[in-house]
């Protein structure tokens, strides 16, 4: 008896060791599936903020939020690239506008702009906006961001197609001529972006058909670079005629595709 005892006793110490050693496993496996879990949604939510961040850091094409609103960091959008504080290498000298003004027209979907670019306020802007228009750069590109809100009015051009993109290789900076009071008048030219860089202007440009006010972003404001001297009627008249169906109120596309027919300036 005594030995059967003796038995009976080890054998249920090692049917508890047993189930202790199956709880622990168990609870291993409970842990590694949340750890899993945890991991997989990190994962997820990193590859969508990655691919946020590719679609809104840079495309000349600043939202009306993101103007109204100066958001912190693109943007944005706010996920901006880092300041490169350095132009792109076929970016040309500041030294071929300074102290130079140049005149022209700016013909869209027909409708002629007279226009004029201030060199002295703005070398840099003015250099790259010449040295685009006189290569004919910006024949063929279209105008495909248009605002009109009641203190928000511009019609935003330069972009390879309908979508906005831009070049990410042809950046330069910095800002010059910037408004103090963060109001840009009717009739304004200015260079498009993307939020919160100073070095983040490309080819883009925005033409302010009604006064507007677009508040400075961690960089500062936008670069006026020359104004509408004559025929800013083409573009309220590109306004009125409101916005494609399905898109914002206040921001999208223009209801007819608007293509610039031919930039030029001397």
């Amino acid at each position: 008896m005594a030995t059967r005892s003796r038995d009976d006793r080890e054998a249920k110490r090692r049917i508890r060791q047993m189930e202790a050693k199956r709880a622990l496993r168990q609870e291993q496996g409970k842990r590694r599936k949340r750890d899993n879990t945890i991991a997989i949604g990190a994962g997820t939510a990193a590859v969508i903020l990655a691919v946020v961040l590719q679609l809104t850091v840079f495309n000349s094409n600043p939202t009306e939020a993101e103007f109204a609103a100066a958001e912190a960091g693109i943007s944005s959008p706010s996920a901006s690239p880092s300041a490169s504080a350095s132009n792109s290498p076929d970016v040309p000298s500041r030294d071929t506008a300074a102290g130079k003004t140049f005149t022209g027209e700016l013909a869209l979907n027909s409708g002629v702009l007279g226009i004029e670019l201030n060199g002295t306020a703005a070398p840099q802007a003015a250099a790259v906006l010449k040295s685009l228009s006189d290569a004919s750069y910006y024949n063929g590109k279209f105008c495909h961001r248009l605002t009109t809100s009641e203190t928000f009015g511009l019609l935003q051009c330069g972009a390879p197609s309908e979508d906005g993109a831009d070049d990410p290789n042809y950046r330069w900076g910095p800002l010059e001529n910037t408004p103090a009071d963060n109001k840009y008048p009717a009739g304004t030219i200015a260079v498009a972006r993307s939020g919160n860089n100073a070095y983040g202007n490309g080819h883009q440009f925005f033409i302010v058909y009604k006064d507007t006010t677009i508040p400075a972003d961690t960089a500062g404001g936008y670069t006026v670079v020359g104004k509408v001297t004559s025929g800013l009627d083409v573009v309220t008249n590109i306004a009125a005629a409101g916005l494609k169906t399905g898109e914002s109120t206040s921001d999208g596309a223009p209801v007819a595709p608007v293509t610039i027919d031919s930039f030029s300036v001397k």
